[in-house]
């Protein structure tokens, strides 16, 4: 029976039975499985000693769509949305879910945040060159190549190779490229008319010690260095 629910056969190879995994996944997080059902002798790990007020870890639904915010509404769950990933129906899919959403037992309010790229460097010039290597990432993702990230100079020669190619973006951009003043002043303004109080930065470079940087710089623009 563990076995099965943690990895089942499907009856057809494109089923799409996401909204049964995640109901699943909340009843074993909540010991929620109806009477009779064959999970419910089924005891999800690690489980709360007796007397403990132990409570499992709070799910979030995170999607890139109007189909992850309606199911955020569904099973009343806080939302985030992968702008970084996709960043044409951000704000659509974040006004649906405050729209639609119902108090429920899992949230009385709705609760969202947005997950963005940045590249943070002490000039506009850095921040730009360092940029390139995500830049060719996704236009490598559009056209299938998985390659790995390429180094910033490498990046920029494929780029010219590669002319100009036409990426969709969103009222933000996906990645926030700058030094920190204006990467800062550019989240808040999304986050002014999102109407969230919460971002997760998503940083991709070649250099890891760049990529350690950017995040620092950006944590010092929001004084939240020492806090970390």
């Amino acid at each position: 029976m563990e076995t099965l629910a943690l990895r089942r056969s499907r009856k057809t190879p494109m089923e799409d039975d996401f909204p049964d995994q995640v109901s699943e996944l909340l009843a074993f997080l909540e010991d929620g499985f109806p009477g009779g059902h064959p999970f419910g002798r089924v005891k999800a790990m690690p489980a709360p000693a007796p007397g403990d007020e132990y409570r499992g870890p709070e799910v979030w639904m995170l999607g890139s769509s109007m189909w992850s915010s309606a199911a955020a509404v569904e099973f009343g769950l806080p939302y985030s949305f992968a702008h970084f990933f996709s960043p044409m129906k951000t704000q659509d899919a974040i006004e649906a879910y405050i729209r639609h959403f119902r108090p429920g037992i899992r949230r009385e309010k709705p609760e969202v945040t947005v997950a963005v790229g940045v590249v943070c460097a002490e000039t506009q010039e850095e921040a730009e060159y360092l940029a390139s290597s995500v830049k060719l990432l996704q236009r490598r993702i559009r056209l299938g190549d998985r390659k790995p990230v390429a180094a910033p100079e490498d990046a920029l020669r494929e780029l010219r190779m590669m002319g100009e190619m036409a990426m969709e973006e969103g009222e933000w951009p996906r990645y926030f490229v700058g030094t920190p003043a204006v990467v800062k002043e550019r989240l808040e303004q999304m986050a002014g008319v999102l109407g969230i109080g919460e971002l997760i930065v998503n940083t991709i470079v070649w250099d890891q010690q760049k990529r350690v940087r950017s995040y620092e710089l950006l944590a010092e623009a929001f004084r939240l260095r020492n806090a970390a």
